[in-house]
């Protein structure tokens, strides 16, 4: 069914949502990961943290009709979060989807995050609770937690100083995220932003282990390290930022305009000669990179949290099933110099934070 909304596309140009759909029709199925609760998790999700915040212009409206379009088009998994800003309008886009016979509840995959100022065993269920009421939802398919870090209650991400407390009681937040699946209230707990050694630390005592997590991962930062361990103990590695961040404060272009990035695309046709007159209007070279790198994860068995309020950049995420990279084209990705993007140096003082340089904040894995 298509509900026939229109977007305006790089200012100049706007498309039906249904012309989208009839011009790729074969490109748009979307695999599958499969957790090992045995959870389906489509592979390339949507992902919500679009810089929105409380005090910016972009409206609930806006996104929440990005993310109608997103559906149409063909995504199945939704991530979000508290911090994000962006739960109200997921749930008005899951709404109007159910109800319009879109798709049903049972068919979408939802993920969102609990905030570092509700680590209190006391906070996080009612934290959860209320992250259900703004999404519309009865249950979570994931819940996270959103980072190694907690802040004072009230405090927002980026936090001040002041807001950064020096100690983290691990266990009880995730005892506390346990008996959230226990009453029922999401179907799995993992982790966002854990590197090995805090991976660890919670397998230590974790009666349900966390499922996922969720973590900065590119071309340019392959997680290699935390890839193998999270193999070995059954944990699903999924990628935030997969294009490098474009337009966030620490990103760059540097993953969609890397050589072997840019080589391997002209070597499967993905170039923008040969991309539809349709599509001109898009940053074509882009686009032709960004189907390589979203590719390159999933084929390495990661998911994808892509984020976009332009429908027809939406479309060309998802369609990356007509081709398939070769093992010469991963052994090239393979000798790609590594660098952590994102370091958040923001998070590391010596006065209030339990990690004084970004190398405390990441254990070495820089």
């Amino acid at each position: 069914m298509a509900i026939g909304l229109r977007f305006w596309i790089g200012g100049s140009a706007s498309i039906h949502v249904a012309a989208l759909l009839e011009s790729k029709p074969r490109e748009r199925l979307n695999t599958s990961i499969k957790l090992k609760n045995g959870l389906l998790m489509p592979a390339i999700g949507y992902g919500t943290g679009l810089r929105f915040t409380r005090d910016e212009t972009r409206t609930r409206d806006e996104l929440k009709e990005a993310i109608l379009s997103a559906i149409q088009l063909g995504y199945r998994t939704f991530d979000t979060a508290s911090s994000y800003g962006t739960e109200a309008a997921l749930g008005d886009a899951l709404s109007d989807a159910f109800q319009q016979g879109l798709v049903t509840r049972s068919e979408v995959f939802v993920t969102s995050k609990l905030a570092c100022d509700n680590y209190d065993p006391d906070d996080v269920l009612p934290a959860l609770q209320r992250s259900l009421r703004s999404l519309q939802l009865e249950y979570l398919d994931l819940y996270l937690v959103h980072f190694p870090l907690k802040l004072r209650r009230g405090a927002i991400f980026p936090p001040k100083e002041k807001d950064i407390l020096p100690a983290w009681e691990m266990k009880g937040t995730w005892k506390a995220l346990e008996r959230c699946v226990d009453i029922g209230v999401t179907k799995d707990i993992g982790v966002s932003n854990f590197t090995v050694k805090k991976l660890e630390q919670l397998l230590d005592f974790a009666r349900i282990s966390p499922v996922v997590d969720q973590v900065e991962l590119h071309p340019i930062w392959q997680q290699r390290q935390l890839r193998e361990y999270c193999k070995k103990k059954n944990i699903h590695v999924s990628a935030w930022s997969p294009l490098g961040g474009p337009g966030k404060p620490w990103g760059s272009y540097r993953v969609l305009e890397h050589p072997i990035i840019k080589r391997i695309a002209e070597k499967h046709g993905k170039t923008p000669a040969q991309v539809k007159a349709h599509w001109m209007f898009l940053n074509v070279h882009h686009n032709s990179c960004s189907k390589v790198t979203l590719r390159w994860i999933m084929e390495i068995g990661v998911s994808a949290m892509v984020r976009t309020l332009t429908p027809g950049r939406m479309l060309e995420n998802i369609s990356i099933f007509d081709f398939a990279l070769t093992e010469e084209d991963h052994a090239e990705i393979s000798t790609i110099e590594q660098k952590r993007l994102a370091l958040f140096e923001y998070l590391c003082n010596q006065t209030t934070s339990p990690y004084e340089t970004v190398e405390d904040l990441w254990d070495g894995e820089l």
